[in-house]
């Protein structure tokens, strides 16, 4: 696959966000317990994330309203995973978790045109923040939220592209200790848990691909779009901060602070689907 075709596939026209319920500070899933979440600072948070979509990346966002009755609502990656025109609506690993992707399913199959794709299997559980695309094929987590079986429906779904397992230890997902950082990049942390994910890649990938490996584990989840790189903020992660400005110093970059959410494992891919529009025929 050339270049400019895994770039396009990393070329963005909207993005789906959703808003924080005030439920999420003490109804939000968690592997651990992080400190309290400071509402006012999360939404600060989102408003400037929301802000660097729309105004830095030009980029429209269907910006949805929380729902008090779903505290882990604004976290919609885990509610899709949209590759090509094809949208596969997942079944999370959490079933309190279910009623979210109704909405996102409605939202996907509508006005943005997307080839909707259901996971059948009722055993099956994937979460999107277990995928990882990387324009030329997908790693997909095998942790506590997805199984072999929501693997195998990512599979099925994408049959165009190679599906690697990768097993996940010490986090809720695989993206919460990498991701991709532009075409054929991959910002991993440094952590054991991390750097033995990384060689499980390395190992049944189909292509090769460079890593930057990070300090801190939740740096390294960024956000790649339209050429331009969404990474955590300085005065959050400062070590992994000067990393990102020396490996990519002509990258367009935008930090990002995330502090509050990451107390509910939410990551910055957690916040938003990226999509490619289908015109209406």
């Amino acid at each position: 696959m050339a270049d400019s075709e895994v770039e396009r596939l990393f070329t963005f026209d909207t993005v789906i966000m959703r808003g924080i319920p005030n439920s999420l500070r003490d109804g939000a899933l968690r592997m651990e317990e992080l400190g309290e979440v400071d509402m006012a600072k999360a939404q600060e948070n989102q408003v400037a994330y929301r802000r660097a979509m729309e105004e830095d990346l030009g980029v429209q966002v269907v910006y949805l309203e929380a729902d008090e009755s779903l505290p882990d609502c604004c976290f919609v990656e885990d509610c899709a995973v949209v590759a090509d025109g094809v949208a596969l609506i997942t079944r999370p690993g959490s079933s309190s978790r279910w009623p979210e992707v109704t909405l996102i399913k409605r939202i996907l199959g509508g006005g943005l045109g997307q080839e909707i794709v259901e996971m059948t299997e009722t055993d099956a559980t994937l979460d999107g923040g277990d995928v990882m695309f990387t324009g030329k094929e997908f790693f997909v987590g095998l942790s506590l939220r997805t199984n072999q079986k929501g693997a195998n429906s990512l599979a099925n779904a994408f049959p165009n592209y190679p599906v690697s397992g990768v097993k996940v230890s010490g986090h809720l997902h695989l993206k919460s200790m990498m991701s991709m950082a532009g075409p054929g990049i991959i910002a991993v942390g440094s952590s054991e848990h991390a750097q033995r994910a990384i060689r499980q890649i390395k190992k049944v990938s189909n292509f090769d691909y460079m890593t930057v490996t990070l300090p801190d584990d939740a740096a390294a989840n960024c956000v790649y779009i339209n050429k331009t790189l969404l990474h955590c903020s300085e005065d959050e992660f400062p070590e992994s901060y000067k990393v990102f400005a020396e490996k990519f110093p002509k990258m367009t970059r935008v930090p990002i602070a995330n502090s509050e959410l990451y107390k509910v494992d939410g990551a910055l891919t957690c916040k938003s689907l990226l999509i490619c529009k289908k015109p209406k025929v």
